[in-house]
């Protein structure tokens, strides 16, 4: 009996060591998705848009929303979509948009979740390789501009060029 333990206790000790060992998935501080969201809400009323701003983390949770004064009601959800979209998929949305139009047998993608918003103004949000979420900008005339503000907030926290 002890030596069924000693042997069981060998072969599973190297096993514990290497999980032990597995480095801990990056994810988005609260302080960074609030830096995010509001630097893509001030550039959108810089240039006079009444936007909302969402961030979501990774598993598709809302980390921040900004309901921008005098935004209409439903750029909130339509900023959450974009922003669940691009944190899902790993890719900004309006490409998204783009690859289902050129490829209609992909429409489907349109449909795997209620929460997706497939229009511009959605960005993924990575750090390094990684992505750990999604920012979603709504409200702004066309979903160019909405993009463009949240390439704003990507820049606030370091990450777009």
């Amino acid at each position: 009996m002890i030596r069924n333990i000693v042997l069981a206790t060998a072969l599973l000790a190297p096993l514990a060591a290497t999980a032990q060992e597995l480095p801990t998935a990056p994810y988005l501080p609260v302080a960074v998705a609030s830096k995010a969201a509001e630097a893509a809400l001030q550039a959108c009323l810089a240039e006079g848009y009444n936007v909302s701003v969402a961030i979501v983390a990774r598993d598709g949770s809302t980390k921040v929303l900004l309901k921008g004064d005098n935004s209409g009601p439903h750029t909130g959800s339509s900023a959450e979509g974009k922003a669940f979209t691009s944190a899902a998929l790993g890719r900004d949305t309006a490409g998204l948009a783009e690859f289902i139009a050129s490829k209609p047998a992909n429409d489907g993608l349109r449909d795997m979740d209620a929460r997706m918003v497939i229009q511009a103004g959605g960005l993924p949000i990575k750090f390094g390789k990684a992505t750990v979420g999604g920012i979603g900008v709504g409200g702004a005339p066309s979903g160019d501009i909405d993009a463009a503000c949240a390439v704003a907030g990507l820049k606030a926290i370091g990450e777009a060029e």
